[in-house]
């Protein structure tokens, strides 16, 4: 088994991208009192909690400017005595799912598998070969996407994971409540009774309450195959358990070196290493996604309103169907599996698995936040109130 202990020591430098000292990093680290949202900057790490006690109120104020918190030391020195936290709170978790046409694939076929792992080989090659090459070359929405979708339900080969690939619609759920996410180093779960799930490796965009983009990191939108697989009804359960969701380290916050069209053009990079020395490498282009980041964000906001903001999956292109076990079945997490997820310019997000019935009980919720930030000085009235 990958000795974790080993993989963990060496994050707080080595999750950071090369470029770290030439960006501007938001995220919250625990010092010993509770959580503190804090910003890296030219090698320093700044503590933030001063000009706004939440990172979704740093985002509100727009408070990116370092000189308005105070300096706590070297990047270097402050992680390596801080707890890295995810670098999100108060915004909603919501995710966009079968954004690239692998990922639409494998939905179908996890579809008509009925969420049978020992069925999906034989699904899949078919279906590859009739429909692969048509939901790859139309941009959702439009007249040619619509004119493939008659044709594909005069086949009988129409499904609702191909509406939302090629429709007007983007696929948007929510992914994880509010303040449930884990970061990097942390545990992460896989629901006990599911016997076919993976990693979705994916760019997280983070906004304000009124859509903006302000910055990207990295996330694991754990999935359950098997679950989803049976009815796109329990995607509730395939989707949100105990320690589900991880993002981090960092958001990297959008300027003059850093944007948009960096993550539309990013790699994502995925290690699985396995307690029994299996080993599963994998990588998402972004440049493949088929719904532009902005447009699924402007989704989000169509018909609703996230006064502290948004995290946004974007989807992945990473569907593992390396055969672990036995030929034929596929890619399944064990617990102890090591993943890790990384990106250039957006650095490293680790994570060991757990059954989410195993993994740390998530218990500071939104109540119990405010009580540290009022016991703090942070906040008053409104931790009063919630109290």
């Amino acid at each position: 088994m990958p000795d974790m202990t080993d993989i963990l020591s060496s994050l707080p430098v080595d999750m950071l991208p090369s470029d770290w000292r030439e960006g501007l990093f938001l995220g919250r680290l625990d010092l010993g009192e509770g959580p503190t949202p804090v910003l890296l900057q030219g090698g320093v790490a700044y503590d933030m909690s001063g000009a706004a006690p939440t990172v979704a109120d740093l985002v509100d104020a727009g408070a990116f400017d370092p000189a308005q918190g105070k300096a706590l030391g070297t990047v270097e020195d402050v992680l390596a005595r801080a707890t890295l936290l995810s670098p999100i709170d108060l915004q909603c978790v919501k995710a966009a799912g079968v954004t690239f046409a692998v990922s639409a694939l494998e939905r179908v076929i996890e579809e008509r598998a009925r969420g049978d792992a020992d069925k999906a080989q034989a699904v899949r090659g078919g279906l590859e070969e009739r429909i692969g090459g048509s939901i790859r070359s139309v941009v959702p929405g439009s007249p040619e996407a619509a004119a493939l979708k008659a044709a594909l339900i005069e086949d009988g080969m129409w499904s609702q994971y191909l509406e939302v690939a090629i429709g007007p619609d983007a696929e948007v759920f929510t992914k994880s409540p509010v303040l449930s996410t884990v970061g990097s180093g942390a545990t992460i779960g896989v629901r006990s009774d599911s016997h076919w799930n993976n990693p979705e490796p994916e760019i997280v965009i983070l906004s304000d309450a009124h859509g903006k983009a302000v910055g990207a990191t990295l996330g694991n939108d754990v999935n359950l195959r098997d679950f989803e697989g049976r009815s796109a009804l329990l995607l509730g359960k395939a989707k949100d358990n105990n320690a589900s969701c991880s993002v981090g380290p960092f958001v990297r916050l959008f300027d003059a070196g850093y944007t948009v069209a960096d993550v539309e053009n990013a790699q994502v990079l995925l290690r699985i290493e396995g307690p029994e020395g299996f080993l599963l490498e994998g990588e998402s282009r972004m440049s493949e996604i088929s719904r532009p980041p902005l447009d699924l964000l402007r989704q989000c906001f169509s018909e609703h309103q996230y006064p502290d903001g948004v995290v946004l999956f974007l989807g992945t292109l990473f569907a593992p169907t390396q055969d672990r076990d036995a030929p034929g079945r596929g890619f399944t997490h064990k617990v102890g599996d090591v993943v890790t997820i990384s990106s250039d310019r957006l650095g490293t997000l680790v994570n060991t698995v757990a059954t989410s019935r195993d993994a740390p009980a998530w218990e500071t919720g939104i109540s119990a936040l405010y009580r540290n930030l009022a016991a703090r000085g942070l906040i008053g009235a409104k931790a009063d109130a919630l109290a």
